[in-house]
């Protein structure tokens, strides 16, 4: 009889484990549906423990929202409603708006992710990413000066067939050339070296065209004298007329300049337009007619001719000022007639509107011609101190103030150019706040036509500060 309770006591313990495993086994499915449904329905995902991010390729990326997007415009609103923001975002704010782009992008979109298997050429290394990541977000923009014997690209003794006698500082009698053993430094990524060969190469069969005022002209006369190492050649040839660059009745020079290197067949041009917009004669019998300076229509050359450029360089600023609009008689018109709103009258809103006029124009023309890639270059800084060009301003230092100071905005100091690009595709050149840097770079007391207590603290010496510009250039095309 004990026995036979002894047996089937035993035989209800087995029993109720078995249970006891079924009642598990039922517990176990349950949850994994549960977990499964999670993942599938976006509008749990929020309960779920936060997960590790993927390191996806770009391929993917790029097909997932950026919230950056979404914070660009909303800076852009307010600086159009005149809103004080803060000129960059800290690296930690920035990584953190990258994580919830894609945080919020794997919640839109979980069968990107979560259901489609990746190759192993989707998944990159910690460094490969890092260093895609640089290129792709490389602010050349932000960095600092540093010595180098191997500068300046050329010879301001010698560049004579495109460097100006009133920008060759080694012509004139200046005697600290400091200023030309500087080179810029990016500080997230590395600058391609300038060779001019490979420039030409890069532009074979191309034309590159510079659009703007006196500084523009710098710049081409900077990029010529760093194509040729300043030394004489007969590789060029002369198509000025090509795009009706030749002297007119009556002027002293051409409205630019164009040449083309012949063993490439790349073009270099330069057209001087000093406030970027139309202007034409209001009375073409009369030679004393006031002009019509168009601040919402762009330049009839650069209509004219953007089919033929592979490569633009837009720049304007130092024009916009009373004196020089009573100078030139230019007065202002907008939809072909002259301007009543006395708030665009104002001297920075007619600039910034025709700023705005120029890169909307040209963004629309893009999608025309997709090789064609434009750039607008940032305003040029002027450093006089003490007074203006006509009140005893000065710009007398040798000792740059670049020593021992870095950029480090991940904006450019010139908002109305970055405004007026943002969300458009073309470019910035950011060239204001490194050249900031650079009083000592100016033609100062030195200029062959100044006058006794008149000082240029708006043009630089070549070479100098604007071989670095044509530098950023190279590096973006």
């Amino acid at each position: 009889m004990e026995n036979y309770l002894l047996i089937r006591m035993k035989a209800g313990f087995n029993g109720l484990k078995g249970k006891e495993i079924s009642l598990i086994s039922i517990v176990l499915m349950c949850a994994t549906i549960i977990l499964w449904s999670w993942e599938k329905t976006p509008g749990l995902t929020a309960f779920l423990p936060p997960q590790t991010p993927l390191q996806l390729s770009s391929e993917i990326l790029s097909n997932v929202p950026d919230e950056e997007e979404k914070h660009e415009r909303i800076l852009e609103a307010g600086k159009s409603h005149g809103v004080q923001i803060s000129s960059s975002l800290t690296t930690s704010e920035a990584k953190s708006n990258e994580a919830k782009g894609k945080k919020n992008s794997k919640q839109k979109k979980p069968d990107l992710i979560m259901n489609t298997p990746l190759k192993s050429s989707s998944i990159i290394g910690k460094e490969n990413w890092n260093n895609a990541t640089e290129n792709k977000a490389c602010n050349y923009a932000k960095g600092k000066w540093v010595p180098d014997n191997n500068r300046p690209l050329y010879s301001g003794f010698d560049c004579k067939q495109w460097l100006s006698g009133m920008w060759a500082c080694r012509l004139m009698q200046r005697t600290d050339f400091a200023y030309e053993k500087l080179r810029w430094q990016p500080k997230d990524c590395q600058m391609e070296e300038f060779e001019g060969s490979k420039f030409l190469r890069r532009m074979q069969d191309k034309t590159l065209a510079f659009v703007g005022d006196s500084l523009g002209r710098q710049q081409y006369q900077s990029l010529m004298c760093m194509l040729t190492g300043g030394k004489e050649t007969n590789d060029v040839e002369d198509v000025g007329k090509e795009y009706g660059l030749v002297v007119a009745e009556g002027s002293a020079r051409p409205s630019g300049w164009a040449y083309r290197f012949k063993n490439t067949n790349s073009t270099i041009l330069y057209y001087w337009s000093a406030s970027l917009c139309d202007v034409e004669p209001i009375d073409v019998n009369n030679p004393n007619t006031d002009y019509a300076m168009h601040l919402d229509r762009p330049p009839a050359f650069l209509r004219q001719f953007l089919h033929r450029f592979n490569v633009v360089v837009l720049n304007t600023g130092h024009h916009w000022n009373r004196g020089k609009l009573n100078a030139n008689r230019w007065v202002m018109h907008v939809g072909g007639r002259p301007n009543t709103d006395r708030k665009i009258a104002v001297i920075w809103a007619a600039k910034n509107l025709t700023i705005r006029s120029v890169v909307s124009w040209v963004d629309s023309q893009l999608p025309k011609y997709p090789g064609l890639k434009v750039f607008f270059r940032t305003i040029s800084p002027r450093h006089f101190f003490g007074g203006e060009w006509n009140t005893g301003g000065s710009c007398d230092n040798t000792k740059p103030m670049s020593v021992g100071k870095e950029i480090l905005e991940e904006e450019s100091s010139d908002q109305v150019a970055a405004s007026a690009v943002k969300g458009t595709r073309v470019k910035l050149l950011d060239i204001t706040s490194l050249s900031q840097l650079r009083d000592e770079g100016h033609i100062s007391r030195y200029s062959l036509t100044a006058k006794p207590g008149v000082q240029d603290c708006l043009h630089w010496c070549l070479p100098g500060v604007p071989d670095t510009w044509n530098e950023l250039l190279f590096a973006q095309i």
